[in-house]
């Protein structure tokens, strides 16, 4: 079992930045890729960023250029640096860790942009 801890949400005015964290700890070998979704009300979760153990990114289009995800293997985090947030960004994110065949998610954070 892997077990992923967010931190970092919060309220935020448009224009504005946040630094959300993600934590691995557990069983944590073999885990290969990380990274954010997100589930605004009303809608499908969403894929934010991504990245690979070797580093490699994707990002949504709509946050490319505004978001910078981050990960460090020897300490098991995964980062999602956010600037520029709009109102539109508002949602609840998701850490997630790929090990193997099996997803592991992390219990949500808020992040609400007010205009």
């Amino acid at each position: 079992q892997v077990q992923l801890v967010e931190s970092g949400g919060g309220l935020v005015q448009a224009g504005g930045s946040l630094r959300l964290s993600c934590a691995a700890s557990g069983n944590i070998f073999s885990i290969n890729r990380m990274g954010w979704y997100r589930q605004a009300p009303g809608k499908q979760r969403e894929l934010v960023a991504a990245i690979l153990s070797g580093g490699l990114t994707n990002y949504a289009d709509s946050v490319k250029g505004r978001f910078t995800i981050s990960r460090d293997n020897t300490k098991n985090t995964v980062d999602l640096q956010m600037n520029s947030l709009k109102p539109e960004d508002t949602a609840v994110y998701y850490c997630f860790a790929d090990q193997l065949a099996k997803r592991y998610w992390g219990q949500g954070t808020q992040v609400t942009v007010s205009s």
